[in-house]
């Protein structure tokens, strides 16, 4: 099953959420490393040196990032790791995030933030027998016409979640925030399937308790997905395993759950080598969340559960 890119006014309306704050003005997300050169991770394999803020002060308001649909590919927190990537082909990506408070513009410390996308070939973890846009039969040629499904924890017209069909969990993590706010992820450049052009879903989780165990209570405060530009898209089609996805690719003008925001609706700054985009990206994004608001009491959507392991990869 696609998510549906179809939404009714109701959810047109939630997606295009935005909340201006403190004087109004947006300020930039941090900037990238200035050595970043041609390889966004260390020699070692780690992930590489993380980038300071490009102006050296303080953000002094934000505005409210955009919520979209969280999709039908949402599973709870089986992995609570930095490291995503396993044994999954791909451009490297560092995927660094910086979650503040929107009101004060706050770090939003200890926040549990999770991360779920597709693989290069456009397949999720725990949904490879759906395949790439959906399994089960032929595969559409053109964006579904139908009604979407309600009721789903995606909202009104949203999605409805899909229960996992095997143990995979490649490219699917939790981390927490630091005390300045920032999370980073190793994984590798999405690709893309049936429908919807590159992204990365992202939730953010707020006052629960890690433990031993992993995270414990709390509620959810965002649910969004991050996107890329065209060009940077463009030029992964052209290097392997990428260039095998046969699946016609939505572009992002023509994504109708991206927002067309900038930044605000999750568009990542990315930072890469052009000669050399296989040795990696650097990717980065301030997120704006209003932590006091609870998504659990809208939906079915939970935070991370304490069961999940505790391991850092």
């Amino acid at each position: 099953m696609t998510e549906n890119p179809q939404h009714t006014a109701t959810e047109q309306e939630l997606t295009r959420r935005r909340v201006i704050v403190a004087g109004g003005a947006t300020v930039a997300a941090a900037g990238l490393a200035a050595g970043l050169g041609a390889n966004a991770f260390a020699g070692d394999g780690s992930l590489g040196t993380e980038p300071a803020s490009s102006s050296g002060t303080p953000e002094a308001c934000y505005v409210l990032t955009t919520e979209t649909t969280e999709g039908p590919y949402y599973i709870d927190a089986d992995k609570i790791r930095q490291n995503v990537t396993e044994d999954e082909e791909g451009i490297p990506l560092a995927l660094r995030l910086k979650v503040i408070d929107a009101e004060t513009c706050r770090p939003v410390r200890n926040a549990a933030v999770d991360i779920w996308h597709c693989s290069a070939l456009g397949i999720y973890s725990g949904y490879e027998d759906m395949g790439n846009g959906g399994g089960g039969g032929p595969r559409p040629t053109g964006v579904p016409t139908g009604p979407p499904p309600t009721g789903g924890p995606g909202g009104p017209g949203g999605p409805v979640h899909q229960e996992p069909t095997d143990d995979e969990r490649y490219l699917r993590g939790t981390w927490r925030t630091d005390k300045h706010g920032f999370v980073t992820f190793r994984t590798v450049f999405p690709g893309w399937y049936q429908g919807r052009c590159v992204h990365i879903h992202v939730k953010v989780h707020v006052d629960g308790e890690w433990t031993s165990s992993g995270y414990e209570g709390g509620h959810t405060c965002h649910t969004g997905q991050l996107f890329f530009d065209e060009e940077s898209v463009l030029a992964s089609a052209e290097l392997d395993p990428y260039s095998t996805n046969t699946i016609a690719r939505t572009t992002l003008d023509e994504d109708t759950i991206y927002p067309d925001n900038g930044a605000e609706g999750g568009l990542l700054h990315l930072r890469y080598d052009k000669r050399h985009l296989a040795r990696g990206v650097q990717a980065d994004l301030t997120l704006g969340v209003a932590p006091d608001e609870n998504e659990n009491e809208n939906s079915t959507d939970t935070a991370p559960s304490a069961s999940a392991p505790a391991s850092v990869s």
